[in-house]
């Protein structure tokens, strides 16, 4: 399966030269131009589909044409708006730009210039897909890849996602987990379900309960009023518990019981609610050794574990470097309106000899850098650019075997003292996100592997993980 973008352009013009024009360029490229004869269709079909592009004959001396195209700059500022009319002259030129217009096109239009603009605007390289999804003219999602590890776990993803078996997620953080997830679930019997998403490692034990579980009026201060929890708004559908592994052992005890029994009490409530859910964990950690180490309940772990799928990092996967640069092209190159029609060897050499601790996520960031830093049809990295590489690992003495999760902790370590102890800069050194980053020692500190000597400015990590 090749990704060739399904781009949508919305046309708001009155003149059937214009339009006859810009439709048959379109079809040429592929490209899907829908009309709207006026601005009240406009309106209307504007939150209907996904588009890529407007190109509106407007009259910024109407004032109805000016306030539909400031409406337009609000509700969707990303979206490029290219406005076309006779007038060519300088003044509405510039009000043209800064009512937030991408170009101007004068009537009657020139080809050559329009095709340069689609280019710019909307690139559309080929790209291989291991797995994709679109509902109406909207994207779901794109997995973009074609090596061997990447398709094989696709493959096992489509073979478990029609059953009723619970799914685990394994792989490192920036892999691309929730989309293998949202795979399972949009080739599942549950794909007009709902697919609610909760994010363990962001709220307290507390919060978290509450938030999965909902509560019911007066449970505690706050609760103004009774509240569905995600499992009862997944009913019938998905629900991913995004890194089950941060969840601490009361809440890993609720867990089990409702998964076994399916239904719960809402927090502060004692109505029973029953439910019909199909749970997807992602984790970034190694669960059977968290199970063996006490730190991770070895029954909810094989409840959970039905089938278990790995992400791989993209560092095992260095064929899919080029074809995800061109995806990211294909996404972000209209942000700057460069036309990308090479990607510089030297850039493609350098990025696999990166060990991308931030994989997938990493190299997006570092494509949308060298698209807005660089210019010119090659993509190439800008002059002195290098990605943030994980620290290389302490050394140890000679014959000693460390566990991963003792290495992990120690390039945790080296990183903060590299960065002096700055959460944001310690943790884009190691391709995670602060979050996560914070979640790790405050685990240390529970388990009392935090170093006492290791200071945040003048609090030490004590205070600061507390």
């Amino acid at each position: 399966m090749s990704e060739h973008i399904a781009q949508n352009v919305l046309i708001v013009a009155g003149d059937a030269r214009t339009n006859r024009q810009l439709l048959e360029v379109l079809a040429g490229r592929g490209i899907r131009g829908c009309l709207a004869r006026s601005l009240r269709q406009a309106q209307e079909r504007l939150p209907a589909e996904e588009w890529r592009l407007v190109v509106a004959e407007l009259d910024l001396d109407d004032q109805k044409h000016l306030a539909f195209l400031r409406s337009l700059r609000d509700t969707a500022p990303d979206l490029p708006v290219v406005l076309v009319s006779e007038d060519a002259s300088v003044p509405t030129v510039v009000a043209a730009m800064r009512e937030g217009c991408r170009d101007f096109l004068t009537k009657p239009l020139d080809r050559a210039a329009l095709e340069a603009l689609l280019e710019a605007l909307l690139p559309n390289h080929d790209v291989p897909l291991a797995a994709a999804d679109r509902a109406d003219a909207r994207c779901l999602y794109r997995i973009a890849g074609r090596s061997r590890c990447l398709a094989e776990t696709v493959r096992l993803a489509r073979r478990v996602a029609p059953t009723t078996v619970p799914v685990l997620i394994g792989g490192e953080s920036g892999t691309g987990k929730e989309l293998l997830s949202y795979l399972v679930h949009r080739q599942s019997n549950r794909a007009r379900g709902p697919y609610i998403r909760v994010n363990c490692a962001a709220l307290s034990e507390s919060l978290l309960e509450s938030e999965l579980f909902g509560h019911e009026r007066g449970a505690f201060t706050g609760a103004v009023a009774r509240r569905k929890g995600k499992f009862e708004l997944a009913h019938g559908g998905t629900l991913l518990l995004d890194e089950i592994s941060e969840t601490g052992p009361r809440l890993q005890a609720e867990l089990l019981r409702v998964l076994e029994q399916q239904d719960f009490e809402r927090v502060g409530g004692s109505e029973s609610v029953r439910v019909d859910v199909r749970v997807i964990s992602t984790t970034n950690r190694d669960l059977a050794a968290e199970v063996r180490r006490g730190n991770f309940r070895g029954d909810l772990y094989y409840r959970i574990k039905g089938v278990e799928l790995k992400m791989p990092p993209l560092r095992e996967r260095p064929e899919d470097i080029p074809v995800l640069v061109w995806h990211f092209v294909n996404l972000y190159a209209r942000e700057v309106r460069r036309r990308i029609t090479r990607l510089d060897p030297d850039m493609l050499e350098r990025f696999r000899r990166w060990s991308w601790p931030g994989n997938v996520r990493q190299l997006r960031n570092v494509v949308r850098a060298a698209l807005i830093l660089g210019d010119g049809e090659t993509l190439s990295l800008p002059e002195g650019f290098e990605a943030e590489q994980a620290p290389p690992l302490p050394e140890t003495s000679r014959g000693c075997t460390l566990s991963l999760r003792e290495l992990e902790r120690q390039a945790i370590f080296e990183a903060l003292r590299r960065t002096e102890s700055h959460h944001a800069k310690a943790a884009r050194l190691l391709g995670i996100t602060d979050r996560t980053l914070r979640e790790k020692l405050r685990r240390y500190r529970r388990e009392g592997h935090l170093p006492q000597t290791l200071e945040v400015g003048e609090s030490r990590w004590a205070a600061e993980t507390a």
